[in-house]
């Protein structure tokens, strides 16, 4: 499960997780498929008291070991397996060996086929140009799902903008005081209700503009364009 977190994180963070989701579906089908082809053709050339594919099991490592191969096929990078230093891209193998060294009674050919079924993807995704199926199928069900959701999530939004009756800089609220807070007509800047004059612009609460003496008193001589500019500079 910790490999299962580990490789999971990156895959779907790069890939998305509609294309995750496929990806994992068809590693699935892929991996058991070629474990169970893999048994049939060791059974003509050997004689097997019982094939293996009458040995029923519950695992995930196959598809892990394809999770691995897809991960690290672009990869320059080398990574630690059991102590050895290799370049990522054949850890897979590497791990194949080494386990099977380590835990003779862990599945080889499980193993075997999800390294296979994972380049057999990646090859299928260099040959295959644009979203395949199976990942436009996932896409669908999940929109699908989803729009009860966006419908009912909407709606509430609705209606609590309604209720709220809150609005954004340039609304129609100019001049009303909302929860201590006046909008100034000028600008549309949201002040507090403790001053008298916008922050921003200068304009008295309740006022379309500066009164010749608040604009003498504020402007101290300098010219309309000068005083945006100022506060332009001062609000960044």
């Amino acid at each position: 499960m910790m490999s299962l977190l580990w490789k999971g994180i990156q895959l779907e963070t790069s890939v998305g997780s509609v294309e995750f989701a496929s990806m994992l579906a068809a590693l699935l089908a892929m991996s058991q498929g070629i474990t169970l082809m893999l048994a049939k053709s060791l059974l003509l050339f050997f004689d097997y008291d019982k094939p293996y594919y009458y040995e029923y099991s519950a695992g995930f490592s196959g598809v892990l070991f394809a999770m691995k191969t897809v991960l690290n096929s672009q990869s320059e990078d080398f990574t630690n397996v059991y102590g050895l230093v290799i370049p990522a891209r054949y850890a897979a193998w590497a791990e194949l060996i080494l386990i099977q060294m380590f835990i003779p009674g862990v599945s080889f050919l499980g193993h075997l086929g999800g390294i296979l079924a994972g380049i057999l993807y990646l090859k299928l995704k260099r040959a295959y140009s644009g979203p395949d199926p199976l990942t436009l199928t996932i896409r669908t069900l999940t929109n699908v799902i989803r729009w009860p959701l966006r419908f009912v999530r909407n709606l509430f939004q609705f209606r609590r903008g309604r209720i709220s009756g809150r609005g954004s800089v340039g609304g129609r609220q100019t001049g009303r005081t909302v929860s201590g807070v006046w909008r100034c007509q000028a600008c549309t800047y949201d002040n507090s209700g403790l001053l008298s004059i916008c922050e921003m612009c200068g304009t008295s609460r309740g006022s379309g503009g500066l009164s010749s003496r608040e604009f003498s008193r504020y402007s101290n001589g300098l010219t309309p364009e000068e005083i945006r500019l100022r506060r332009i500079e001062r609000f960044g």
